[in-house]
């Protein structure tokens, strides 16, 4: 099809009429009338019903200026990711996650991408689980961290990884030779676990319930940094979290990671989400491509150490 078939035919779509799309164009209405009559005819159907008080397009008319808006569009963004490419070094990217990704695993993903990507900015915010969804759902970030236990509407998943919840400790506390560490053994130890409401309290408060065993908990808190910081200065606590929550920093700090193999602590995933729908920059999607990489090769890493890959 000619350029010029297509202009008039959207020009005469917009307007609801050869007249107004005259004037819009700076065109004869004859003309716009013979390119409109030569376009049904190359497509074998006519595109609008002509009445006296306009021009309104027939369903093979709607299904035209749909794949022509929808070609359109896909040209802008084509052009707007080339130009993208271009411009990755100069981007700013808003994230929204949960507190246990902000303590250790968002700072540690953004310094790395920053080392080849120096001028990439961010905004990140930190919110509970309910509120990272919403800002996902109103388009308020470019893409979200989260721990997940169910499917969330109006969200795109990018990646997903099993999330487990599992117990940290130091590696010379009692039960870290432990082969099948049950909930009651963590009665006679100081337990840290964060605030009710969370996934990782949701599930451990569950696994409790299903084994019959009531555990207090001497410390409660909103922020891992602080259940963390407590756990290195007393030897004999616990506390739970994913291996993602402390996937750089426990190996640093000489802590280690027990895994609970039982339902429901492994019912979780990490997730990473967008808007649904949304158009993803060129520098969005280099780093979601490094995130991707990353967190893939770090969790083979993890698990293998763990004897669960």
């Amino acid at each position: 099809m000619h350029n010029s078939e297509i202009k008039y035919f959207l020009a005469v779509a917009n307007t609801g009429s050869l007249s107004a799309a005259s004037q819009q164009l700076f065109v004869a209405v004859s003309a716009i009338s013979r390119q409109i009559q030569k376009l049904e005819e190359r497509i074998g159907a006519p595109l609008f019903e002509r009445h006296a008080r306009g021009m309104v397009l027939t369903d093979a008319g709607q299904i035209l200026e749909n794949h022509v808006r929808k070609s359109m569009m896909d040209m802008e963004y084509a052009i707007a990711e080339i130009q993208g490419l271009k411009a990755v070094r100069r981007a700013f990217l808003r994230i929204a996650c949960t507190d246990g990704m902000a303590f250790d695993l968002l700072p540690s993903l953004l310094t790395r991408f920053r080392q080849t990507n120096p001028s990439v900015t961010f905004f990140l915010q930190v919110g509970t689980a309910m509120q990272v969804s919403e800002m996902v759902r109103n388009g308020e970030c470019d893409v979200a961290f989260q721990f997940s236990l169910s499917p969330e509407r109006s969200v795109e998943v990018l990646a997903s990884y099993p999330a487990s919840v599992m117990l940290l400790m130091r590696p010379e506390h009692p039960l870290a030779q432990e082969q099948d560490i049950q909930m009651a053994d963590l009665q006679a130890f100081p337990l840290l676990l964060p605030q009710q409401g969370t996934t990782t309290r949701q599930l451990f408060d569950l696994t409790c319930r299903m084994s019959g065993t009531f555990l207090e908990p001497v410390l409660s808190c909103n922020n891992l940094s602080t259940l963390y910081y407590f756990l290195l200065q007393t030897p004999d606590a616990v506390t739970a979290c994913s291996h993602f929550s402390v996937l750089y920093r426990a190996k640093a700090d000489g802590l280690m990671l027990k895994p609970v193999l039982r339902n429901p602590l492994t019912q979780r995933t990490l997730q990473i989400q967008t808007m649904a729908g949304k158009h993803r920059s060129a520098a969005l999607n280099h780093f979601i491509d490094f995130v991707t990489d990353e967190l893939g090769r770090e969790n083979e890493r993890v698990m293998a150490d763990l004897s669960l890959s």
